[in-house]
């Protein structure tokens, strides 16, 4: 078709679809680019492509680098404004999504957040490879947060992927553990530590003081923006304005059971006659070696109802039975570590998600279900003095919430880092959710035994 190579034609569906682009995004300062792609294909006044020269066949090297760099920008474009690749690293989504899946995620679906920092070294999520803490991108300039339209927002139920809310705050050395536990870990130590030696007890405050000097001394602390924390996948079984409450194992939404979804897993202790569970076996009901521990003639394993409907069948298994933390055992690693909510991964709650707009009364008892919400996610300077709360300053019985929350939970309920141990997910923490799988690879195995082809391009979503 001649008409498509005039100039004035290519330039008008360029600058058409930029113009869709632009109002889409939202920023109509963008509309000067129009004046870019005019020059590109009309004037042509400026070489956009300096590493090209004009008017001669260049060498194919330089056509290799030309080629590499539209890729380049090409996907990145595609990555921040439609869809990205997701590979899953953990178990906590077993076995309704399984570790070495690789997930389609869509940013359409809940809108796509234009970039905090938008400077940064192409597919990294926040360091250069081969190093452990070199940033990939860079911290100026650092936007503020901005979310695109998109079809819907997050509801209960939906897979959705996200950036970790404890992930602003990072130990090199310990990268795969949240800052904020390795701090109370040091706190309890020190505790533990006086109470042997007959120290008089320190306030909790000036415990994770002493625990948090530690760590910033004795190791590499680095700070990151919200977009450059790590990406984690969980299940939203709780939207603003809910409430939710865990009994024995059972989510409930505003006193409602939440659905139980057909590959959820618990852990459950596994009594035999004394004799081995045949591993081939375990292996046929896709429980993965790592996940048997043993104790004496005992296997505790996490399982679906199915697989444990399954193992009750074994001759040499005596009983299946799910374990469950009993009401009113306190976990002090379970939000918010505070011992005035005794609460654990089985028994939790009742706890009220917070909703844009919707104002909380604030006391001694619940600031701490709160405190982060306040002053990490929606930066406000909070301080507690002789049982006065202070807000900016000023002191504060009430505080109205800037931004929608969401409760996450993986569907391997028993081995989840999840919000029961971290608190909410802020809206503007949200990424995208999965739609399909496109490739998975069995860890435990090797070429070509373990592409799991059962699972290409299966619903992600469910």
């Amino acid at each position: 078709m001649v008409f498509l190579k005039n100039k004035y034609v290519k330039f008008g569906i360029a600058g058409f679809l930029y113009l869709l682009w632009v109002i889409w995004v939202g920023c109509f300062w963008l509309l000067l680019g129009l004046g870019v792609i005019f020059d590109i294909y009309v004037t042509k006044k400026i070489n956009w492509t300096p590493w090209k020269k004009r008017g001669v066949k260049n060498s194919t090297v330089v056509e290799w680098i030309d080629a590499l760099i539209f890729a380049v920008i090409a996907v990145t474009f595609i990555n921040i404004f439609f869809f990205q690749n997701y590979k899953i690293p953990t178990g906590s989504m077993e076995k309704s999504l399984l570790i070495g899946d690789h997930l389609y995620v869509t940013k359409l679906k809940y809108g796509p957040k234009i970039p905090n920092t938008p400077i940064a070294f192409p597919f990294t999520q926040n360091t250069l490879p081969l190093t452990k803490s070199t940033k990939s991108y860079l911290d100026w300039p650092n936007w503020g947060y901005k979310r695109i339209a998109g079809f819907t927002h997050v509801k209960n139920d939906d897979i959705v992927v996200f950036n970790f809310p404890e992930g602003d705050t990072v130990v090199v050395e310990m990268a795969a553990s949240s800052y904020y536990s390795i701090v109370r870990d040091f706190a309890d130590q020190f505790r533990l530590k006086d109470q042997q030696e007959n120290v008089p007890a320190r306030s909790t405050a000036e415990y994770l003081s002493l625990g948090r000097q530690y760590v910033w001394k004795n190791y590499e602390v680095v700070s990151r923006p919200v977009d450059r924390c790590d990406n984690y996948i969980k299940r939203c079984v709780a939207v603003a304005g809910d409430t939710l409450r865990v009994i024995n194992g059972q989510v409930f939404i505003n006193r409602s059971p939440q659905q139980h979804f057909e590959d959820m897993q618990y852990k459950y202790l596994i009594k035999t006659d004394g004799s081995r569970i045949n591993p081939q076996a375990l292996d046929r009901l896709g429980i993965y070696p790592s996940d048997v521990e043993t104790s004496g003639d005992d296997y505790i394993i996490p399982l679906s109802n199915d697989k444990a409907n399954e193992l009750r069948k074994f001759s040499n298994v005596k009983s299946v039975n799910r374990i469950i933390t009993p009401r009113g055992t306190y976990a002090s690693e379970i939000f918010p570590h505070n011992s005035h909510y005794r609460w654990n991964v089985d028994n939790f709650g009742p706890l009220w998600i917070p909703k844009k707009g919707t104002t909380v009364k604030l006391t001694m008892d619940n600031i701490c279900l709160y405190e982060r919400v306040i002053e990490a996610y929606e930066h406000n300077k909070l301080e507690v003095k002789n049982n006065t709360i202070y807000i900016n300053g000023k002191a504060a019985s009430a505080y109205t919430f800037k931004m929608d929350y969401y409760f996450m939970m993986g569907d391997n309920r028993h081995n989840s880092a999840d919000s029961r141990y971290w608190g909410f997910v802020p809206e503007d923490h949200i990424v995208g959710a999965p739609r399909f799988i496109w490739l998975s690879l069995d860890p435990t195995k090797s070429f070509p035994a373990n592409i799991r082809w059962s699972r290409m391009f299966r619903s992600a979503s469910r």
